[in-house]
């Protein structure tokens, strides 16, 4: 069954609101069996409002919307749809009692203007709203479902999976959608696709996306099937030809993030490590600590972006900063080894770099950046030459360092063992 979602929002069609509901309702909506045909952004004109719904409830059955439940006048989906469908508003008492009641609860009086949220299409049924005051709306016409869900992800979530989820799943096909999400890194999209490409176009009935972020590509081979076992198989023998095609790029086949194999790896190895970071200013200790449980791995790290502190925190000497450059593979080599003796960790990482936009030169150009790894038998480093914004080469920065660490597991596991 075919399903459409409408965001609803002049805020949404502005630089300052990302329209993020549609996301959660795509993956819901698959997961029951629906296949979304497309999404909408609409601003809170009432011609828009009109067209989009009446033309989406022409294509497809199910219809998903959210936003404009509001209060305030330019909350106008209820009203809209209830034209649209040649209903009309009728106030339910039972509604404008929660809503009065969740005022006095908060210590207030309900404004007036609240009422319109207590306002109900005929024949719609309403959706209880637990963190909010604006109930969802549930309404069939002609064998077709229109959904009306709040605006705010927090209270349109719990929304979905307790009152339409139940709803839904009675009326989604037995066809499913069966997905995987592999991670790649050290390869760009092209030569990702150039490997994987022969193999993915051998199955016919599947589709493969392929999705390029900063230093890393997301593979997404998806099958639609009602049978669960027979997809389940199908995709397995497509992420074990993947793996080979790809190697030891690939990094999961289950959507972790490269901080959270990294420290699986840190974890099975019982292995420490710390860091010394100059470019990246903190950001390659934080993906490090995002994981729950960083502290049996992690035993800390020096944001040193002046060299006196280099060689105070990360124990570079002063004459190597002089000699060669703060931004050098050897600096880079001396702050991973110094912040290993430093912390008594398995591993040390340095990372120095140009992030600009400045300071960049012929010799040392911006995205330039050295990252070194050291353990007790010694040190390795390597270049790289990062593109685009200063966000965008420290982030590449952090994945490479954590990449670096991942593929010494790969190499020289048995000298981390403790």
């Amino acid at each position: 069954m075919d399903a459409e979602i409408i965001a609803v929002g002049s805020e949404l069609l502005t630089p300052y609101r990302l329209d993020t509901n549609s996301l959660f309702l795509t993956g819901e909506l698959n997961r029951l069996g629906f296949h979304v045909r497309r999404k909408h952004v609409i601003g809170d004109r009432d011609d828009d409002l009109r067209d989009v719904f009446l033309h989406a409830l022409e294509r497809v059955d199910v219809v998903v919307s959210c936003g404009g439940l509001g209060p305030t006048e330019d909350d106008r989906t209820r009203e809209i749809v209830a034209d649209a469908l040649g209903r009309k508003l009728k106030l339910n008492n039972e509604i404008l009692r929660r809503i009065q009641e969740r005022f006095r609860k908060f210590g207030r009086t309900m404004p007036e203007v609240n009422a319109r949220q207590a306002m109900v299409p005929e024949g719609a049924e309403p959706l209880a709203n637990t963190q909010g005051t604006a109930p969802g709306l549930w309404l069939e016409s002609d064998g077709k479902v229109v959904v009306l869900l709040p605006g705010p992800p927090g209270e349109l979530q719990p929304m979905f999976s307790r009152e339409v989820m139940p709803r839904l799943s009675r009326r989604g096909a037995n066809l499913r959608l069966f997905t995987r999400d592999l991670r790649i890194t050290g390869l760009p999209e092209s030569d990702v696709d150039q490997r994987v490409a022969p193999i993915y176009k051998q199955y016919a009935g599947t589709e493969t996306t392929i999705l390029a972020a900063p230093g890393e590509i997301q593979l997404h081979p998806r099958v639609w099937s009602e049978d669960p076992a027979a997809a389940t198989k199908l995709l397995d023998e497509m992420v074990k030809r993947f793996a080979l095609a790809l190697g030891q790029n690939l990094f999961s086949t289950t959507g972790e993030s490269l901080e959270d194999v990294v420290a699986n790896e840190l974890q099975e190895h019982r292995a420490t490590i710390a860091v010394a970071e100059s470019c990246t200013g903190g950001m390659l200790a934080a993906r490090l600590t995002n994981v729950p449980g960083s502290s049996s791995y992690f035993r800390g790290g020096v944001v040193s972006y002046s060299n006196d502190l280099k060689s105070a925190w990360a124990g570079v000497p002063r004459e190597l900063i002089e000699a060669k450059g703060a931004v050098s593979s050897e600096v880079a080599l001396a702050m991973a080894d110094g912040i290993r003796r430093q912390t008594g960790s398995t591993l040390g990482v340095g990372v120095t770099g140009i992030a600009g936009p400045g300071g960049g030169t012929p010799e040392k150009p911006v995205g330039l950046v050295h990252i070194a790894i050291a353990d007790e038998k010694g040190t390795k480093e390597r270049e790289f030459r990062f593109p685009g914004t200063r966000d965008r080469i420290r982030h590449q920065a952090t994945q490479a360092a954590l990449d670096i660490v991942r593929r010494y597991f790969l190499y020289a596991a048995p000298a981390a063992r403790a």
